[in-house]
């Protein structure tokens, strides 16, 4: 039988993550680590989440001194085989979302965790579609604040869930760490989700 979580290293300051780890009931400390995040040259979108997410975990293991299990996840997103970055300015936004009206994008998210000298991996594709969208609403969204710091222009988690209209895949991918898929790395590394923490107490932040 696994033994249970007492806690474990977030190497990510995303406070998305943080809030699906309270999910599922994983006490967690949050290390945010430092890496270079540029595409190498090739490099496809998945092989580019699942190198990221490895190195973030290793590196918080590093940092951390590699007692408990690190998680690190990194999500990337793709349209019409572009990356969706984070907007520059509303015209950026307004291209992107209008890009997605009525179309099918694509939100890869891979998550790594290293315990015990070994790192467990899963990576997910999911995909996203939003209805057709009306200019006017796009000016209206934007002025809520909400798409101005998010990759995509879009938060799945909020104002924008009112223009999808399917999903195909991990909704909590899509925010960022795929619960399904996190549940089963730490089965793999011989860890539990399910007894011995409640996971209700406020996370530590480690610098």
């Amino acid at each position: 039988m696994n033994q249970p979580i007492s806690e474990l290293i977030l190497a990510s300051a995303s406070p998305r993550r943080s809030e699906l780890l309270n999910q599922i009931a994983v006490s967690h400390r949050i290390h945010p680590v430092d890496i270079d995040e540029t595409p190498r040259e090739g490099e496809s979108v998945t092989d580019l989440v699942m190198r990221l997410a490895a190195e973030k975990a290793w590196q918080g293991a590093a940092e951390t001194g590699g007692d408990l299990p690190v998680l690190g996840s990194d999500t990337v997103g793709l349209l019409n085989g572009n990356v969706l970055l984070k907007p520059v300015d509303f015209v950026d936004a307004e291209r992107m979302l209008m890009e997605m009206s009525g179309n099918w994008h694509e939100i890869h998210t891979s998550v790594a965790v290293v315990y015990q000298q070994c790192c467990f991996q899963q990576t997910c594709i999911s995909r996203v579609k939003f209805r057709t969208l009306d200019p006017a609403e796009i000016v209206a969204y934007w002025q809520t604040g909400e798409p101005q710091d998010k990759a995509g222009a879009y938060a799945i988690q909020g104002r924008a869930a009112i223009f999808i209209e399917q999903i195909q895949g991990s909704y909590s991918g899509i925010m960022g760490l795929p619960l399904f898929e996190t549940a089963q790395l730490l089965e793999r590394a011989g860890l539990s989700c399910l007894s011995g923490n409640s996971g209700l107490e406020k996370p530590s932040i480690t610098e």
